[in-house]
């Protein structure tokens, strides 16, 4: 029997050891940033630069070509220019290299004279039995052995793999997701597919239990048959979010000239997203919102939404933020809100739903009222405030214990619950307790309504498969 993808794909998303044919000396050229990179994410196996000019690169020794290597090599990054890199598939066919990350721009992108190169780089690694990532890439990042050669920081770790066709794009989409705090686990910068698609990532990756949700940036699709059947049967174990640019006319073209992508009918694109169960957003940072809470949440039983704020214009604006998003802030029973009552300061507003704290400081006060949501059986997602405000020597037990109640929420009642909080507070020992127990953190309440719709529409999917099967 042949292997499977995953197996097959394992020297590219977790190599034993990597030789980058190209090396540079020179900081900011991309073969000295391929050395740099995997060199301060602690990559757990050896780094060999290739150049036949360098005796040593960032300290390490260099060799003149990879089959000098004295030892294995699962994959080999390149980028040294097009016209060079057939020889040098050449060399890593003949020391047995089993992957390739091809850096090196110049190929299909640039017209017929790069599509002839592209074919021939092709040829000679599917010969050889070798898969590769590109051309006309920026990277990887996988932290399954802390292989970072996409970016010059260290992405926060986490559940999301996140596949993008647009190097530059991907990158500045990554890191500003990642300021936010959202985690990832893989960053794959796939450049003009010639060997590998998307459909084989998502293929992998839908195995790969590091993997909680997969997020595309996608220009166009080749083998979209495939691909859509791909996703049908990881939609099944996981989310699959994606962001389609070069929807209109220019678009299009400009996608050609970008990672020679077809983009196709944009209607087409939709309709067939909506019969895999694919979740598409309409704004390019949208998706990272949905998958930071489908990476950390359970799926809600249905739409309704209890909130709770330290004050009312918040709570409003959350409500109307759920409400956009077809989501429902249902009025409490009264014997919630009698409940809820007992623990709100003399001149908070009855506890209808949104619940509004009145700027109450006791912040044992938040994590009664969400406990008390969560027992209802008709709130099914929850938006609270996190007790982050005027923490002081006196205050700190009570809020690491309001911050441990409302962490267990989704543990110990099986429903999601979406923190919100400033940006300049996201920091300090209550809001890592939070984030250790898997607590996504918005800083608007817009993002938050977004994460719960895309928590109830991945939930609705499930129950399709479920009256399926």
């Amino acid at each position: 029997m042949g292997q499977s993808m995953y197996q097959e794909l394992q020297p590219l998303f977790a190599p034993q050891s990597i030789a980058i044919i190209g090396a540079s000396g020179t900081p900011g050229k991309w073969g000295n940033q391929m050395v740099a990179r995997p060199l301060r994410s602690s990559f757990r196996g050896p780094i060999y630069p290739i150049n036949p000019k360098s005796k040593e690169i960032e300290g390490l020794k260099a060799y003149r070509s990879i089959k000098d290597v004295p030892g294995p090599v699962d994959m080999a990054i390149i980028t040294v220019l097009a016209p060079m890199v057939p020889a040098m598939v050449k060399e890593c066919a003949e020391k047995g290299v089993k992957a390739m990350v091809v850096i090196s721009a110049g190929f299909a992108e640039t017209g017929p004279e790069g599509q002839a190169l592209q074919d021939e780089v092709v040829k000679i690694a599917r010969s050889a039995g070798i898969r590769f990532m590109g051309p006309n890439g920026m990277g990887i990042y996988t932290s399954a052995v802390r292989l970072n050669t996409a970016f010059d920081f260290s992405p926060e770790p986490g559940g999301i793999s996140f596949i993008s066709q647009s190097g530059t794009m991907g990158a500045y989409l990554l890191e500003t997701a990642n300021d936010k705090g959202y985690g990832f686990n893989t960053f794959l910068s796939v450049g003009n597919q010639a060997d590998l698609s998307m459909a084989d990532y998502i293929e992998y990756l839908g195995e790969d239990d590091r993997t909680k949700v997969i997020v595309l940036y996608i220009e166009g699709l080749k083998d979209a048959d495939r691909f859509l059947k791909n996703a049908k049967e990881v939609i099944r174990k996981k989310p699959i979010i994606v962001y389609k640019s070069g929807s209109g006319e220019d678009g299009a073209r400009a996608t050609m000239s970008h990672t020679a992508s077809i983009a196709g009918s944009d209607q087409m694109f939709d309709a067939a997203c909506k019969q895999a169960g694919i979740i598409r957003t309409y704004d390019v940072s949208h998706a990272f919102d949905i998958a930071e809470a489908l990476s950390k949440q359970p799926l809600p039983k249905g739409n309704n939404v209890g909130i709770v704020a330290s004050g009312g214009g918040m709570c409003v604006v959350s409500t109307d933020a759920c409400n956009g998003y077809g989501l429902r802030v249902p009025e409490l029973d009264a014997d919630t809100m009698n409940k809820i009552a007992k623990h709100l300061i003399a001149h908070a507003a009855p506890p209808r739903n949104p619940v509004d704290l009145a700027a109450d400081p006791n912040s044992m006060t938040l994590a009664n009222v969400v406990e008390l949501l969560a027992k209802n059986p008709n709130i099914h997602s929850i938006i609270t405030d996190a007790p982050l405000w005027g923490v002081s020597p006196e205050t700190i037990r009570d809020k690491i214990n309001a911050a441990e109640i409302i962490s267990m929420v989704p543990e110990k009642y099986g429903k999601p619950l979406i923190a919100l909080a400033m940006k300049t507070k996201m920091e300090g020992i209550v809001f890592d307790v939070m984030r250790k127990k898997n607590i996504p953190f918005y800083e608007f309440p817009k993002e938050a309504a977004r994460a719960v719709y895309g928590l109830y529409m991945y939930a609705r999917l499930q129950e399709r498969f479920a009256s399926l099967s």
